[in-house]
């Protein structure tokens, strides 16, 4: 039984939230220590891959299909097969032929173009915890199956459908299924069957994410028997459209439109004229193929999957091959501070009361704090913890509320020496507002708004030596071994927590690297406007402007739209709004990126063009992300950039190819057509010209790139692709029909006649890449070995075939020298000429 005939899901597991735990550990034949590794075996076998798509397996044989399905060639297919059953076989067999091994290279190409992204996607894969033999193992997400029992924290993708075992303040965010921006908070228990989805509070669903809190869950189902896998089979999930993507298809819809009606015009009058129906629909067809870029998916996923694969040697590991034309046309990158431009190493300064003091008991409780907090693991906490070490004898962790991007501050009950105690730490304004007195460094107490200003202004010194602050609190609870929010009230100001993260010391040459490239830094950050303003000035950073998250707040759309482009610094962002920055920005004209690693940057990610994050980031932002660094460091970015606008400069040269000599070709052969007694070309050598023709196209990927193109960012303009179509499809045309003439004035035969345009044709369309390859003069420029390989192996093909003993069967015949002199001086004018025009029109038509 192949995978997808295999179910990802156990009998009767349609209503599990209506069942108790151990019934459903039962019905699983499971236990709370997990399956064993021999079992997992077994039962991977049995329900499949915990994948959304299942159909690797017939994968190979789809994607061959895929290379005929262009309506054109199918349509040329079944004339064949008419032509075939008509006694003209040799000539059907021959162009069934060409057509195999067109789609054959296709073929090739492709595969290798998805065995290299399954390869790179390997690197970044998404992992989970599970209990295997009872103990806690990390293995890929698509390896789990139903009964296996998974260990999940802050940040956590939920990698199928489970029925909570315990769980410790956990929150998570379901948006994706119900829709709702505020996280659920979760539970065990037992709910009736027909408790609506977004009710069920004991049940996680496949796709959300931790937002908060820890939890021991068992496995139900996975894949596609999973809530989200029934979604995604409903609506059919898909990515949304990039501009490349976009581009790609408006340009297959051009040239589809001029050859449709080329087809029709050419067939009506070739049949008008009294010329065989077959060979003049044949003629048509084969034109058509000839105009359609028939390869052009194959050219592009190749093209980008190289490039993929260059970006990994830079360490940028790229998921969705699309992204890598937005990667490139990037002209501006969002991103935090922390990790990317700072070391990413917080160190806990001091812990000082309201005087500035340093203080043991402020330092003693903060390590509490952090010590007893195993919910998520964050450099704050690790900061305070190895800052001083405190003897934690008598002391005892009752309860917590966990750290949220609503609340901004972390609370723990805890009993210390016999008495009950609730710490609390974050930021300074959500520390202040639940505190109605301060503790004064004699120990005294004062009403927090006799303190107010002094803590302000302390706050205000440190944020201006470019220092994070956090604030500390405590009250004592009599008797008390649980927590909820409203105890986070009528608590003592202790003091500050200072913290440093010291900027990277190449940071500022990197900034000037990504502004000669074009690509302007916004730094988003959740510190306060002095804390940002100073690092900003130390890394070079224009913060001449700095919007603020309260000012933005008051902000409509359209005034934020106007304001973001002239302001590279934004201070006191809460997570939310940087969703709102990031389309504000897209709305204003700019192709943006962002990069961010944690729970709270998942809805920017999203929203932005290029969403960017990082190997060690949280599993729902990793996941989130179109692409992935293996190093948080904006260095790795900038090659990555490069890189990337490589690539996109390759693919375009596909189409510059195929849009200069081929179109003129084929648009030229359908004139003569209709002035001649004879086909100019055979269908046969029609398809044979276009596939000599593409060969050396599929080394484009390889090509080496002119710095101007990488200079700075581009973007897929279809108007300036019509007009170098034009351009140089009539430069093409002029010499195609000044061979028309000279052939007409020698009087050759339809043979010789044929032999000769094919090679004219053949020849200098591979010579013509030389040309288009680059805006500046041929002769300036150094193309890549394998091009010039490939296209001198199909120069000197093209001129021995018609001497060859295989000749007979395209139609082709020996030529006198005399004659290839003629087209070889023609060849060369064409291509002086081509580099004139191209010199003009590079002046006219900016790109």
């Amino acid at each position: 039984m192949n995978n997808t005939e295999k179910s990802n899901t156990p009998d009767n597991g349609s209503t599990f939230w209506n069942c108790s735990a151990q019934q459903q550990l039962n019905r699983l034949t499971t236990t709370p220590e997990g399956l064993s590794n021999e079992e997992a075996g077994r039962r991977i076998k049995r329900y499949g891959a915990n994948r959304l798509n299942n159909n690797n397996q017939n994968g190979n044989i789809r994607l061959f299909f895929a290379q005929f399905k262009n309506s054109i060639i199918l349509i040329l297919l079944f004339a064949t097969g008419l032509s075939f059953f008509l006694n003209d076989r040799l000539d059907a067999c021959i162009i069934l032929t060409i057509v195999l091994i067109s789609g054959c290279l296709g073929f090739w190409q492709e595969k290798g173009a998805a065995n290299a992204v399954k390869n790179l996607l390997a690197m970044v894969q998404i992992t989970v915890s599970v209990l295997r033999d009872g103990i806690a193992t990390e293995i890929p997400s698509e390896n789990l199956i139903p009964g296996d029992i998974i260990l999940l924290k802050a940040g956590d993708v939920i990698p199928g459908d489970c029925l909570i075992l315990e769980s410790d303040n956990l929150f998570i965010d379901e948006a994706i299924l119900t829709g709702e921006s505020y996280p659920a908070e979760k539970l065990p228990g037992v709910l009736p069957a027909e408790t609506p989805l977004s009710q069920r509070t004991n049940a996680l669903w496949m796709g959300t994410h931790v937002q908060s809190g820890k939890a021991t869950a068992v496995v139900i189902t996975t894949g596609q028997a999973t809530e989200f896998g029934k979604l995604s089979l409903r609506i059919k999930l898909k990515a949304p459209e990039t501009e490349f993507e976009r581009g790609v298809r408006r340009f297959g819809y051009l040239l589809m439109e001029i050859t449709l009606i080329l087809v029709i015009l050419i067939f009506a009058v070739n049949v008008y004229l009294a010329k065989p129906v077959i060979d003049s629909f044949l003629f048509a067809l084969a034109l058509a193929v000839g105009l359609t870029p028939q390869l052009l998916p194959a050219i592009i996923s190749v093209n980008l999957a190289h490039g993929a694969r260059r970006m990994a040697e830079q360490k940028v590991i790229v998921k969705q091959l699309a992204a890598i034309e937005n990667f490139g046309s990037m002209n501006v990158l969002c991103s935090d501070k922390t990790g990317t431009l700072t070391e990413g190493v917080v160190n806990l300064q001091s812990a000082v009361d309201l005087s500035g003091n340093t203080s043991d008991k402020i330092a003693r409780y903060a390590y509490l704090n952090a010590v007893y907090e195993t919910g998520f693991c964050n450099p704050i906490d690790e900061a305070i913890r190895q800052y001083r070490q405190f003897d934690l004898k008598g002391c005892e962790k009752l309860a917590k509320i966990p750290y949220d991007f609503y609340r901004k501050r972390l609370s723990l009950l805890l009993k210390d020496q016999g008495n009950t105690i609730l710490v609390t730490k974050g930021a300074l304004t959500n520390v202040l507002a639940i505190c109605s007195e301060a503790e004064m460094s004699d120990g005294s107490s004062v009403a927090i708004d006799q303190a107010r200003a002094q803590i302000e202004q302390r706050y205000d010194a440190f944020s201006r030596q470019g220092f994070r602050t956090l604030g500390l609190a405590c009250k004592t609870l009599a008797n008390q071994n649980d927590l909820d929010k409203t105890d986070e009230s009528d608590m003592c100001f202790l003091g500050f927590l200072v913290f440093f993260d010291p900027p990277k010391a190449d940071c500022t040459e990197t900034i000037k690297q990504l502004r000669e490239l074009g690509l302007t830094l916004k730094i988003i950050t959740g510190d306060n406007r002095l804390v940002a303003a100073t690092v900003a000035k130390q890394l070079g950073v224009a913060e001449h402007e700095i919007l603020t998250g309260s000012e933005i707040r008051e902000m409509s759309d359209l005034a934020l739209i106007n304001q973001v482009a002239g302001v590279n610094l934004f201070a006191e962002i809460e997570p939310n709004q940087k969703e709102r920055i990031i389309l504000a920005l897209k709305k204003a004209g700019f192709v943006v990126g962002y990069m961010g690693d944690g729970i709270n940057d998942v809805s920017a990610l999203h929203a932005a063009d290029v969403g960017i994050s990082v190997d060690s980031a949280a599993d729902v932002a990793k996941e989130t992300a179109q692409i992935v660094l293996l190093e948080k460091d904006l260095g790795v970015l900038v090659q990555g950039v490069k890189e990337g606008r490589m690539t996109f400069a390759n693919t375009l040269k596909y189409v510059f190819m195929a849009t200069s000599s081929n179109f003129g070709n084929m648009f030229s052969m359908a004139g003569a057509s209709l002035f001649l007694p004879f086909l100019p070309l055979l269908p046969k050598q029609i398809l044979l010209t276009n596939l000599l023709t593409d060969f050396p196209e599929m080394t484009i990927a390889s090509d080496n790139v002119d710095a101007q193109m990488v200079a700075q960012p581009r973007r897929w303009d279809i108007k300036f692709i019509r007009k170098f179509m034009i351009t140089f499809g009539i430069v093409s045309s002029l010499f195609d029909f000044m061979t028309f003439g000279l052939l007409l004035t020698l009087d050759v035969s339809a043979e010789q006649f044929r032999t000769a345009w094919f090679l004219e044709s053949v020849v200098s369309a591979a010579m013509i890449v030389f040309v288009v390859r680059s805006s500046s003069p041929f002769f300036k420029t150094r193309p890549g070995k394998y091009l010039v390989a490939a296209t001198l192996t199909v120069v000197i093909i093209t001129l021995i075939l018609p001497y060859t003993p295989i000749a007979h069967l395209v139609g082709f015949v020996p030529l006198p020298l005399s004659l290839i002199v003629m087209l070889t001086v023609i060849v060369v004018l064409y291509l002086a000429t081509a580099e004139i025009a191209k010199y003009i029109f590079y002046r006219l038509v900016k790109m």
